[in-house]
């Protein structure tokens, strides 16, 4: 480019460089929002994941049901051994770690599950961990939907 002296002179100026710390710094910007996007979305699908499949391992653990008082008056309660290793039984097969907590009446599983990045891993962050919980407990018969 060039540019017009105070003396009336054409003289050269160097533009060159000027733009291409704006493109790199734009380009690292978007870069990074498309990890955030992606990697964001691959963490949400892990989190739906593994709250599905921390309930249905509590389900599994629910149907451990003391079948000896609920053949003698009806009363629903857990065998707590047995609904624990339903549900730790249920995890293994998933591949997924968790814990277990068990009462009389309620079986509640926290899974925990890594999701490995695909773009932060640029950034140095290599995997994703989320944590999800589900609860189930024993039902007589079911006509309805529970609120």
């Amino acid at each position: 480019m060039t540019a017009r002296s105070c003396s009336g002179h054409w003289e050269a100026r160097d533009d060159s460089g000027q733009i291409t710390v704006f493109v790199v710094l734009l380009a690292a910007a978007v870069v990074m929002f498309a990890a955030l996007v992606l990697d964001g979305g691959l963490a949400l699908a892990a989190k739906v994941r593994a709250i599905g499949e921390a309930q249905e391992a509590a389900r599994s653990g629910a149907q451990a049901i003391d079948l000896t008082a609920y053949r003698q008056d009806g009363t629903l309660r857990l065998v707590p051994g047995e609904a624990r290793r339903r549900a730790q039984a249920y995890l293994a097969s998933t591949g997924d770690t968790g814990t277990v907590a068990v009462t009389a009446d309620t079986v509640t599983v926290t899974v925990t599950a890594h999701q490995r990045t695909q773009l932060l891993g640029l950034l140095g962050v290599e995997t994703l961990s989320v944590t999800a919980t589900g609860s189930a407990h024993p039902v007589r018969g079911v006509d309805t939907a529970e609120p």
